[in-house]
């Protein structure tokens, strides 16, 4: 007999509270349709009840999205959940998650609440949601560090009132697995009522063990839900890995004895498209997405693979998506092959014309590029995107002049509000000159805190994919920017980031 391992899927939540990580509708969009294919039992779009834009997001993902589960997070509170509610109701299937701090720390220094509020505060937000949808879920924030005994009498309570998921989080990372797996098993037995709900794990990797005390959660505590973004992407050090933990239950099916409905095949499309959307690049020697994840450079090791691959493997790369992005297009490829592979890679136009838009510039870069990968299509789509949403800045040309012994002269031309102006400045190099050309007009004062210069595919002749992170009054924002000519990709991202600083959006932080 083998059990389900649910895989909760929680990039667009938590993942997108990483500085910087924040994603606009249509990424989010492209994310939740990647993760759909993907297989993942539930997404959780975003929590509704912090902004009018995440609200709009969850709706959006709720109306498209019909083979997953799609959830939002709420405060244990009537407000927060009926926003949720309400922004999920287009949705096939869906989940209210509600969230409440229950360690002494967080009572007493966050909430400002006594145990008895807290435990009547859980009890009566869970009988609330359960009016307004029938999948509950219920997260003891920093669970982990919380008194067990307090946790069994809220848990217990909440299980009365209808929660059908209980997530026990190690919201700080603290855990070590041994100690979380029977941390959750000792919950499990204390609790009379356990066994009427689903339990879940929510590791975080300050520490590096976010994935080995998930797997501890389950294969010890019994836990039957995963928690976990694509590429580990999250707060801090970041959440538990999906791709890790969905390909160690399946390589070791043998130890943990659970299936698993991932289409293991779509993980590496879903791993380079978060990180082109978010800008946060995937180390090479990162398991299982990581360019260098199936490479041998040993003599020894590329001789045993070559005359049985099992010697030094242990997945086959193929099985993760390695083989599945091989279709190269290039300018001889017509519109119809565009569109199609565009429909492969979840990009959903809002019109031909779009499409034809997006064509025109597929054509534009083949004409300097002789190969085009999916990367540089998803790229060039996110400029598109960009070209759409009535930002406040928009790159137009770039001319720059450097030479050795010669301090590096750039002029930029953007738009501003859709008008056209240009900067010039000298700078230490063609990059510093261009973004400093910029920095002439808009006079942002904000503070560079990352520059990083990815190539999308490997050879010279690459596009550059270059991620800017600026901070400024206590918000912290990426821009993302590719293009052949790495300058240009420089300033395109800056640009990009200046657009997400001038943005109003409010967001409310949630933990979990």
């Amino acid at each position: 007999m083998t059990d389900k391992l649910i895989i909760f899927d929680t990039t667009l939540r938590d993942g997108e509270q990483s500085p910087g990580a924040s994603m606009t509708r249509d990424e989010k969009l492209r994310i939740a349709r990647q993760l759909e294919r993907l297989k993942v039992d539930v997404i959780e779009a975003g929590f509704a009840a912090s902004s009018n834009g995440d609200f709009e997001c969850v709706k959006a993902i709720a109306e498209v999205i019909k083979e997953s589960t799609i959830c939002s997070l709420a405060r244990a509170n009537d407000r927060d959940i009926s926003r949720a509610a309400e922004a999920l109701k287009p949705a096939r299937s869906g989940r209210l998650h509600l969230f409440l701090a229950t360690s002494a720390l967080h009572m007493e220094k966050k909430l400002r609440m006594t145990p008895d509020q807290v435990f009547e505060q859980a009890r009566l937000s869970v009988r609330f949601a359960r009016n307004l949808m029938a999948d509950i879920e219920f997260s003891p924030e920093d669970g982990y560090r919380s008194d067990p005994d307090f946790l069994c009498r809220v848990i217990e309570a909440v299980i009365d009132e209808g929660a059908t998921t209980i997530n026990v989080p190690d919201t700080v990372g603290y855990a070590i697995p041994e100690l979380y797996g029977h941390f959750i098993k000792n919950l499990r037995e204390r609790i009379p009522n356990s066994d009427k709900a689903v339990w879940s794990v929510h590791c975080h990797n300050d520490l590096g063990m976010a994935v080995a005390n998930s797997l501890a959660g389950v294969k010890i505590g019994g836990a039957r839900q995963v928690e976990c973004t694509i590429n580990g992407l999250g707060e801090r050090a970041g959440n538990c890995s999906l791709e890790e933990v969905v390909m160690a239950v399946k390589t070791r099916k043998d130890y943990f004895a659970l299936d698993i409905g991932i289409d293991t095949h779509q993980i590496l499309a879903a791993s380079r498209l978060v990180s082109q959307t978010t800008g946060f690049v995937v180390q090479p020697n990162k398991a299982v997405v990581g360019a260098n994840a199936f490479a041998h450079a040993s003599g020894i090791h590329q001789d045993g693979v070559l005359k049985a691959r099992d010697t030094y493997e242990i997945m086959r790369a193929e099985d993760v998506g390695w083989s599945a992005n091989k279709m190269v297009l290039g300018k001889l490829s017509g519109r119809n092959a565009f569109k199609q592979r565009l429909l492969e890679l979840g990009v959903a136009m809002e019109s031909e014309a779009d499409i034809n838009n997006a064509f025109i510039k597929f054509k534009d870069l083949a004409d300097r590029k002789s190969d085009i990968f999916d990367e540089d299509i998803l790229a060039l789509v996110s400029d598109e995107s960009a070209a759409h949403a009535n930002e406040q800045y928009g790159f137009v040309s770039l001319s720059q002049h450097s030479e050795t012994g010669e301090r590096p002269q750039a002029c930029v031309i953007f738009t501003v509000a859709g008008k056209e102006v240009k900067g010039e400045s000298d700078g230490n190099g063609p990059v510093d000159a261009s973004l400093k050309a910029i920095e002439t007009h808009v006079k942002s004062g904000a503070e560079m805190v990352l520059y990083s210069v990815n190539a999308i595919s490997g050879s010279t002749e690459s596009q550059g994919e270059v991620t800017v992170r600026l901070q400024n009054s206590g918000r912290v924002v990426n821009g993302v920017g590719a293009d052949p000519d790495i300058v240009v990709a420089s300033a395109k991202a800056y640009l990009s980031a200046l657009n997400k600083l001038q943005s109003k959006a409010d967001r409310v932080a949630a933990q979990g």
